[in-house]
């Protein structure tokens, strides 16, 4: 077999490794896709503003709450209680 032999297996592991990597890949991203729903990367660092004390925080850490067919946005749960009470 010598190292022509060699090279040949070397090269098949190789293009073994790419399609193993490719295939796995395309997994990790379709469960990553599905795992993930969120905002919108065009959403992300999107500033909202909780109604109740004003603070203004990042659309993607807000606590949010439709409420007739409104989204409202808030800043922690104490707001959050304290907004859905009024």
């Amino acid at each position: 077999m010598g190292f022509l032999g060699f090279i040949l297996l070397v090269f098949v592991a190789y293009v073994a490794y790419l399609f193993l990597r490719i295939v796995l890949g395309l997994k990790r991203a379709a469960t990553r896709v599905q795992a993930r729903p969120g905002p919108s990367r065009r959403d992300q660092g999107l500033m909202v503003k909780d109604e109740v004390c004003g603070t203004y925080i990042p659309r993607e850490d807000a606590l949010t709450e439709m409420r007739d067919g409104v989204e409202r946005y808030f800043c922690s749960e104490e707001c959050r209680r304290k907004g859905l009470a009024h």
